[in-house]
C-alpha cells in the first residue's frame, strides 16, 4: 500500500494554534496543554509533520513505534500505520497481560508507574509533552530493559523551561516548544 498524503495547513507552526490552554488543571500552577482540538481537525497533518522530523536514514533503522500511555498511544499508533512498523505499546500499571517490566516516575503532580513487555528491535519512542520529563525517563529505560534501541525519541509538545531532557545523548526532537 502506498500512502500518499499532503497537509492541510502549511507550516508545523500552524499546528501551535489548534492547542487550547487550561492554566490551572490538574492542579494549581499548571497550564494543560490540550491537543484535543489539534487532533480533531489536524490529526494526518500532525502525524504528517512528526514523520517529517525523522530523517529517511532514521526510518530505515526503526522497526517499532513505541508509545507511551495514553495520549503517546494516539500518536504512535498513527505514524506506525503511516510508516508500516509495528506498534509498542507502554502502559500504566496492570494493564498488560503476561510478563511485564515496570518502572515508577514522578509526575509534575504526582507519582505513576509504566510496564511494557520484552521483545527487541529498534524503536522510535514517542509522547505527546514532555513537562519534567519523568515519563519520558521511565519509557526510555523500560525500552532498554525490555531489550528494544531508542533510535530516536519524538515528542509533540515540549515544555522547555520544565526540563533539560536526553537519554544517552539523545535529546527528543519535539514539533512544538513552549517556554512554560
Amino acid at each position: 500500500m502506498n500512502f500518499s498524503f499532503k497537509p492541510k495547513l502549511k507550516s508545523v507552526l500552524e499546528l501551535k494554534t489548534y492547542i487550547s490552554e487550561y492554566p490551572g488543571f490538574p492542579a494549581p500552577g499548571i497550564i494543560f496543554r490540550d491537543i484535543n482540538p489539534l487532533l480533531r481537525d489536524y490529526y494526518f497533518d500532525t502525524l504528517y509533520f512528526m514523520k517529517e522530523s525523522i530523517s529517511e536514514e532514521k526510518w530505515q533503522d526503526i522497526d517499532f513505534i513505541a508509545g507511551i500511555e495514553s495520549r503517546g498511544f494516539i500518536l504512535a499508533s498513527g505514524l506506525a500505520a503511516l510508516t508500516n512498523k509495528g506498534f509498542v505499546p507502554i502502559r500504566k500499571l496492570g494493564k498488560l497481560p503476561g510478563k511485564v517490566v515496570s518502572e515508577k516516575y514522578n509526575l509534575e503532580y504526582g507519582r505513576d508507574q509504566l510496564e511494557m513487555s520484552p521483545g527487541k528491535g529498534n524503536v522510535l519512542l514517542v509522547d505527546d509533552v514532555l513537562a519534567t520529563g519523568g515519563t519520558l525517563a521511565a519509557g526510555c529505560s523500560l525500552c532498554e530493559q525490555t531489550n528494544h534501541n531508542i533510535v530516536d525519541i519524538l515528542v509533540l509538545i515540549n515544555l522547555t523551561r520544565l526540563n533539560s531532557f536526553s537519554w544517552n545523548n539523545k535529546s527528543p526532537i519535539s514539533l512544538i516548544n513552549y517556554d512554560y
